[in-house]
């Protein structure tokens, strides 16, 4: 099975110095989609320039034509089903078809509290998650939706003439636990991962692999309990945030080492930051870019 090289483009840079330049040479390097974060601000970033994910996104879908283009990830923090759902279909609709909705359950950094409430224990951002995912998928599938939930409620939501992508754009649903990967199971097109958190400071690759495998098996196990066939869901690697961090974008021998070890795990899409100067993404540039174009081919 061939794997799919993707790239996430944090929206940090101005338009019309770099921003834009950034999405088009995606392109033009062979990316299958190049997502960005829908953040407000997010952790070393939060007192420089950030700009919001869904116009960053329907820029990005008028200079290009092949890219598909998403989140990683959309959260319930700052995000209403509703409203999200409209930006959404005409972000569809524009771009032609080609979006992807990462979405998970949110985190407590800087959105948990940019709305002037106290952040969230991972027990109600899992309640809300719940809630969000099941009624985001009506809301983009349905012309009309009303609901009425503990956290959420819609009247008489209309979404015409709904998506371009039929019955509506994908999801690709980040999670670890057992709530938020029988999400991924029952609605997701795709399940994303970063790997074990707790390993990131102190773990060993090996150590990552390990506990990334057992996820893998979780999901495969949560399927099972559902009837979903477990290959009709793509998996997605986000990198940089396992022991290994910045190592395999050293070189191209360094990440086809990397996305083989993955990829036996039955990962199909692995996704690369883009490179940011001073940053923990700080990458060479040319090995970067000698991945993107050359990493495929060894990797089918």
């Amino acid at each position: 099975m061939s794997l799919r090289l993707s790239t996430v483009i944090l929206p940090y840079r101005r338009w019309q110095e770099g921003g834009r330049a950034a999405w088009t040479r995606a392109e033009q390097l062979g990316f299958h989609t190049a997502y960005t974060y829908d953040h407000l601000s997010w952790r070393s970033f939060r007192d420089g320039p950030w700009f919001g994910a869904v116009p960053t996104l329907t820029a990005a879908a008028t200079i290009t034509d092949r890219l598909r283009l998403g989140t990683l990830v959309t959260s319930p923090n700052f995000r209403h089903p509703v409203t999200l759902a409209k930006e959404l279909i005409s972000l569809d609709d524009i771009s032609g078809g080609r979006v992807t909705l990462g979405i998970g359950a949110g985190g407590s950094g800087f959105d948990a509290t940019a709305l002037g409430h106290e952040p969230w224990t991972p027990r109600e951002r899992a309640d809300r998650f719940a809630e969000f995912v099941p009624l985001l998928d009506r809301l983009l599938s349905e012309d009309a939706v009303s609901y009425e939930g503990d956290f959420y409620s819609a009247h008489e939501a209309r979404n015409i003439p709904g998506c371009v992508q039929r019955p509506r754009l994908p999801f690709a649903v980040a999670a670890t636990g057992p709530r938020g990967m029988r999400l991924a199971a029952r609605h997701g097109q795709a399940w994303v991962t970063t790997g074990d958190p707790k390993l990131y400071e102190n773990g060993t690759p090996e150590q990552s692999v390990q506990a990334i495998r057992g996820q893998v098996e979780k999901l495969a196990d949560t399927c099972a309990e559902i009837g979903r066939d477990m290959t009709d869901l793509d998996k997605v690697l986000l990198t940089g945030f396992t022991p290994d961090r910045g190592g395999p974008l050293q070189s191209l021998d360094a990440f086809v080492d990397f996305a083989g070890r993955h990829r036996e795990l039955g990962f199909t899409e692995i996704v690369l930051h883009w490179p940011i100067p001073d940053s923990p993404f700080a990458t060479d540039e040319k090995a970067f870019e000698q991945i993107a174009m050359e990493a495929p081919a060894q990797l089918r």
